[in-house]
C-alpha cells in the first residue's frame, strides 16, 4: 500500500490487534506527479473539505435570555453586524475566534412549549428531543415516541455513508433511557438529542473509552479490544511495525503531520488511562455511578471529548458529533465558574438582578471550554485549509430564560467557516418571533443538504447576511 511516487488512498489505515487507525489528510493522498492547481488534485481537495458539523446543546438556557440580561447583553453582544463587542457578554473567551464566529440571536424554539394543559411544566423533560429536530414531541412514557428527524442525522444521511462510522452521539451527564422521567415524558426524550427517524432516538455514549475504542478499534472484536488494554499497552504499541513502513515513503511534512497525529491519539490515550487507575484505586469519588473512563472534573471530561472529536475529524473516520453538554435538571456544581449553588437552582434566580449575574458566569464557563477545541481545528491542516474552515459548529439551547421555563432568546452561535461557505465575524439579531428552525435549515443548505423547510421554520435566515446597528 505505501509505495514512493504512487497515490496514498484516502482511505489508508495502520492496523493491529483490536486497532485500526485511520490516517490524517497527507500529501501523499495527492496523485503522484500532480500539481495542487491540477483536476485530480483539486478532486482530492475537494474530498478533503467535505464539512464536518459538531451540534452542541447545553440546558438551561441563559442569563442574556431574562429582560435584565437582555439590556445587559449577558448572552450576544450589542452591536450587530462584525463590529460587535464581546467583552460583556458569555461568549467572551471566543474573541480570539471572532472571524470564525456567526451568532444569532433572538430565534425562539416554540416546538419546546406546552401544546396542551396535560404538558404544562414539562418543558425540561421535552426540551433536549426539540433542539436538534425543532419538532414538537409526543407526550408519552410508553413506546410510541415520536419527535423528528434531528439536523446532525439529515447531515448523517448524506455524508455519512463515506466514512467507518456515519455519526457518533456524545453526552456528558448521566442517562437513563429505560423508563419515565416526569411529566408524562420518556426519559428517552430528555437523555437524546439526536433522532434517526421521528421515532428513533440515538443513544447518547459518556464513557471516553468507549468512544476511543469505536474510533481506533473500527472493525475489530469487542474481544480484541479488550485484550488489547488487559495488556496494558498503547494502542500504538500494535502498529508500529505499518507506522514505520509508512514514515519510510513519506516526505519531511507528512512525517512531521503523521507525528502530531499520532502523538495526538497517544496523548488522549494516556489520559484516558489515568482516569480509569484513577476511577479504579479505591479512591472515593464525586461521580460514583459513572463510568471508570469517565472523569470527575466536567471540565477534564468535555475537554477529552472534544479531542476525540477533533482526531476523529482529523482522519475523516467521522463528519458527525451531537455532542450533549449537560442533562436538564441537572444541579452538577461548577466551582470553576466561581458559583457553589447548583446548576438547575442557578437557573431559577427568580428574576433577582444578582443572581442573574451568578448564573451568567456558569454560562461563560461552560462556553470557555470550546477555545482549546477551535484552537485543535484551527491548528489542524485539511487540504487546502484548517479543519475549523472545514467545519460546522453548532451550540446553544432550545430554552431562553430558565427561571419561567419559556422558550424565546434561546442561545445560538456557529463556528467555523463549513467550507467556505459561511464567512464568520458577524451578529444576526433576528426579527421577534423567527423560529430558531429558520437558522437550522439554512445551516443544512449551507453543508449542501437540498431542504426546504425544517421543524417549524417559517423560511431560511441568511447567515451571511450584513446586518447593520
Amino acid at each position: 500500500m505505501f509505495i514512493t511516487q504512487k497515490r496514498l488512498p484516502r482511505r489508508s489505515v495502520l492496523k493491529g490487534l483490536g486497532a485500526t487507525i485511520a490516517l490524517p489528510f497527507l500529501d501523499a493522498m495527492v496523485p503522484a506527479g500532480a500539481a495542487r492547481h491540477t483536476a485530480s488534485a483539486r478532486e482530492v481537495a475537494a474530498g478533503a473539505r467535505r464539512v464536518r458539523l459538531v451540534a452542541m446543546e447545553m440546558v438551561h438556557g441563559a442569563a442574556g435570555s431574562t429582560n435584565f440580561g437582555a439590556k445587559r447583553n449577558l448572552w450576544s453582544p450589542a452591536a450587530v453586524g462584525s463590529t460587535f463587542d464581546l467583552a460583556p457578554t458569555s461568549l467572551a473567551s471566543l474573541e480570539p475566534y471572532r472571524n470564525d464566529l456567526t451568532i444569532v440571536s433572538n430565534t425562539d424554539v416554540r416546538n419546546a412549549e406546552a401544546f396542551i394543559p396535560p404538558e404544562i411544566g414539562g418543558d425540561h423533560f421535552r426540551s433536549a428531543a426539540v433542539f436538534l429536530t425543532q419538532a414538537h414531541p409526543h407526550q408519552t412514557q410508553g413506546s410510541d415516541l415520536h419527535a423528528g428527524t434531528s439536523l446532525d442525522q439529515i447531515y448523517a444521511q448524506k455524508s455519512g455513508q463515506d466514512t467507518a462510522v456515519p455519526s457518533m452521539q456524545l453526552c456528558i451527564e448521566n442517562v437513563d433511557q429505560a423508563g419515565g422521567c416526569f411529566y408524562g415524558y420518556s426519559c428517552a426524550y430528555t437523555d437524546s438529542i439526536s433522532w434517526a427517524s421521528p421515532t428513533e432516538p440515538l443513544p447518547m455514549i459518556r464513557d471516553p473509552r468507549a468512544v476511543f475504542d469505536q474510533l481506533f478499534g473500527v472493525g475489530a472484536t469487542p474481544e480484541a479490544r479488550a485484550r488489547r488494554r488487559q495488556r496494558d499497552r498503547s494502542i500504538l504499541d500494535w502498529v508500529t511495525d505499518s507506522v514505520g513502513q509508512l514514515k519510510g515513503t513519506l516526505g519531511p511534512a507528512d512525517r512531521a503531520r503523521l507525528n502530531d497525529y499520532l502523538e495526538d491519539v497517544r496523548e488522549i490515550e494516556r489520559r484516558i488511562q489515568k482516569v480509569e487507575a484513577l476511577n479504579s484505586s479505591g479512591e472515593a469519588r464525586e461521580l460514583p455511578a459513572a463510568p471508570i473512563g469517565v472523569p470527575d472534573a466536567y471540565d477534564e471530561h468535555v475537554k477529552l471529548m472534544f479531542d476525540l472529536q477533533a482526531v476523529a475529524f482529523a482522519a475523516d473516520i467521522t463528519r458527525v458529533f451531537a455532542f450533549k453538554l449537560s442533562r436538564d435538571v441537572s444541579n452538577r456544581v461548577f466551582k470553576e465558574a466561581g458559583v457553589t449553588t447548583g446548576f438547575h437552582i442557578a437557573s431559577h434566580h427568580n428574576d433577582r438582578d444578582d443572581r442573574i449575574l451568578e448564573f451568567s458566569k456558569i454560562n461563560k464557563y461552560h462556553v470557555s471550554l470550546l477555545p482549546s477545541f477551535l484552537e485543535k481545528l484551527k491548528n489542524t491542516p485539511d487540504g487546502e485549509g484548517s479543519l475549523l474552515d472545514n467545519s460546522l459548529i453548532l451550540y446553544g439551547s432550545p430554552m431562553g430564560n430558565p427561571n419561567v421555563h419559556n422558550h424565546k432568546r434561546c442561545p445560538l452561535f456557529f463556528a467555523g467557516h463549513a467550507g467556505g461557505r459561511l464567512k464568520g465575524q458577524l451578529h444576526l439579531k433576528a426579527n421577534d418571533g423567527t423560529p430558531m428552525a429558520n437558522a437550522m435549515l439554512s445551516a443544512l443548505q449551507i453543508l449542501g443538504v437540498e431542504i426546504d423547510s425544517f421543524g417549524d421554520s417559517t423560511g431560511s435566515f441568511d447567515l451571511n447576511a450584513v446586518q447593520s446597528s
